[in-house]
């Protein structure tokens, strides 16, 4: 005998049996019932499993075994959302397929791969999120810039910005601006680096996508380039708290005003040295920072005279 009552809520507990007043309740979690022990009558006949799968088809699942996959993300050609086959040779109880079925398999596999790239948007986003995910990695960017930068690169897309031109050069472009507008100390000099094409040619597409997308950058903050500066430099934490007061005291007085917000970080991290008595010479922090020593020697002057310091 059955109660139709289906799943019940996850606050719900039987203590007791609904028809004989007695107990205890024994839960069997192969068949998913709660009987009664008393009189066996079946209390709920569909229990939900909340806890992760018990069995794993493949040596991948085996460290992991939870019931939800990889969460959607603008960073994957297809956001995510496709099956794949996977690459093991096994059916449902795990036992090897024979060579008849492994061959047919295979075939599927292929195909499975190739109808998942078959329009010309497919194959752009493929190669373009490919490259984003090696800047990324170089860069040591976070999930929320990529996610901007796929972001961006599909709007362009949609605009057909990237017809004509270098698939690669648009990405990096992408990704600059995604750093710039999350404020994530990058540089363009550190993008082109890291994808080897020319700073120009990324200049160029940034300027097409800011002119074309109505995109508007938040002016970079040259405080949050210290950390980096200070990191790579092996300077002390009193020397960069230093330098982050000069660098208030800069903007208060607007002597920060167009100024490239590397160059100014540098300078005020080189003048906290002095300050503090650390013995780092202008070439030493200027290597740090990606700059000349004389952009240094401007910015330290006009820091000087500006502060009286």
């Amino acid at each position: 005998m059955k109660e139709e009552l289906g799943s019940l809520p996850k606050s719900t507990k039987i203590d007791r049996c609904t028809r004989c007043g007695k107990g205890p309740i024994v839960v069997d979690s192969s068949g998913g019932e709660m009987n009664c022990s008393n009189c066996g009558y079946v209390i709920v006949d569909k229990i939900e499993e909340e806890g992760p799968e018990w069995r794993a088809f493949s040596k991948e699942e085996k460290d992991d075994r939870a019931r939800t996959g990889v969460p959607s993300s603008l960073a994957m050609h297809d956001m995510g959302l496709a099956t794949v086959i996977g690459a093991e040779d096994r059916d449902a109880a795990g036992r090897s397929l024979p060579a008849s079925m492994k061959a047919a398999i295979e075939r599927l596999r292929t195909w499975d791969g190739r109808s998942q790239v078959h329009e010309p948007v497919d194959r752009n986003l493929r190669q373009a999120f490919s490259e984003l995910d090696r800047l990324a990695d170089k860069l040591n960017l976070s999930d929320a810039v990529i996610e901007k930068a796929a972001y961006i690169y599909r709007k362009a897309l949609e605009k057909g910005l990237v017809r004509g031109r270098s698939i690669s050069a648009l990405i990096a472009a992408s990704l600059y601006a995604a750093c710039r507008d999350t404020e994530t100390p990058r540089t363009l000099k550190d993008v082109a680096a890291a994808c080897n094409i020319k700073k120009k040619d990324i200049a160029r597409c940034y300027r097409l996508l800011l002119r074309e997308m109505d995109l508007r950058m938040p002016v970079v903050d040259p405080t949050k380039c210290v950390s980096r500066i200070a990191s790579k430099a092996g300077l002390s934490e009193k020397t960069k708290r230093s330098a982050l007061i000069i660098l208030r005291k800069a903007e208060d007085t607007r002597t920060s005003a167009g100024k490239d917000p590397m160059g100014l970080a540098a300078a005020a991290l080189y003048v906290a040295c002095v300050m503090e008595g650390e013995s780092k010479t202008q070439k030493d922090v200027a290597e740090a920072a990606g700059v000349t020593e004389v952009t240094i020697r401007n910015r330290y002057k006009g820091l000087k005279s500006a502060l009286q310091i």
